[in-house]
């Protein structure tokens, strides 16, 4: 196991952080993290782009999905099958979201283990014996991020945005439910999705916040990079769709 995980995920990352360390000007640690980000990014695009898609299909689609359930409502097998059948015509995987998040959590974990832990291993040391062969080592290694907030310890500061653009990216990704009628039946599955809804634009805005916060500003930056990036993708695709 931990040589799987060096193997594909934190010597990947840590090699990269030191590369970008290595090129980048008075080798700025958070600059560095910025890049390794963006270069993320860019490997995970197409997966991250198809995401997007699937949200903005879901949104599309979500009357035919309701207009089926009206006339299946009483046959659960029937209604499984109409909706994979949706699906496909939509050419829309309802998984690629999913698997998007949970890719990107080892990474996380990784740039945290890069840069907030001791043991030879984080930044601002160098640990030779995990660098690839064409890595060189950094002359220069600044852990204070454009000289203004020590990228290993906390910040308030980058936690907010975090939480802040969080807000933003779960606010334009989100389908938007009508408005509930004051004499309407009550309807568990409608409740369910708006108390969901609810939970995921002002609740994880908070979390993220937190979490961004009692980690480490590494981990603040990534969400924070990470969010607008792909608050970009969301506008690209409802440009391009």
């Amino acid at each position: 196991m931990s040589n799987f995980w060096h193997t594909f995920f934190f010597d990947p990352v840590y090699n990269t952080l030191v590369f970008f360390v290595s090129v980048i000007p008075g080798g700025d640690v958070g600059l560095a993290i910025i890049a390794t980000v963006l270069l993320v990014k860019m490997v995970l695009l197409p997966v991250s782009i198809k995401a997007v898609k699937t949200q903005k299909i879901m949104r599309e689609i979500e009357p035919k999905l309701k207009e089926m359930r009206e006339k299946y409502k009483d046959d659960r097998q029937q209604q499984a099958q109409e909706m994979m059948k949706i699906y496909q015509e939509a050419g829309m995987n309802p998984l690629a979201s999913i698997f998007l998040i949970f890719l990107q959590i080892p990474i996380i974990i990784a740039l945290y283990f890069a840069v907030s832990t001791g043991g030879g291993v984080a930044l601002p040391d160098i640990n030779t014996d995990l660098l690839y062969a064409f890595i060189n080592t950094p002359v220069d290694v600044t852990m204070n991020f454009i000289g203004l907030v020590d990228i290993s310890g906390r910040s308030l500061l980058l936690a907010i945005a975090a939480g802040v653009t969080q807000y933003i990216h779960v606010n334009l990704t989100l389908p938007q439910l009508p408005p509930k009628e004051a004499c309407a039946e009550p309807n568990l599955k409608e409740d369910f999705m708006r108390n969901m809804q609810t939970q995921m634009k002002y609740v994880m805005p908070v979390i993220i916040t937190f979490v961004a916060y009692t980690i480490s500003a590494a981990i603040a930056l990534y969400f924070l990079v990470s969010n607008l990036t792909m608050i970009a993708q969301e506008y690209y695709i409802r440009r391009h769709r």
